[in-house]
């Protein structure tokens, strides 16, 4: 039973972090009352790999003519 209570534990942890990061951070803006949440989030993600979908074209092309 104290595997199954920790394991939900994590996760509502987890997803209460995915959603703080959706709301504020993720939008430019400072989580309130603890900026330096956001700031760690943002770090985070930075060195986390993601997935590019833009072509070769698409990213050197100047900004205007997207």
């Amino acid at each position: 039973m104290l595997p199954i209570l920790l394991g939900m534990l994590v996760i509502l942890v987890l997803a209460g972090l995915v959603l703080v990061y959706v709301a504020f951070p993720h939008r430019g803006e400072d989580v309130p009352h603890a900026p330096w949440v956001g700031r760690l989030m943002r770090r985070g993600v930075k060195q986390l790999p993601t997935l590019d979908n833009q072509t070769d074209e698409q990213k050197h092309e100047p900004a205007s003519r997207r």
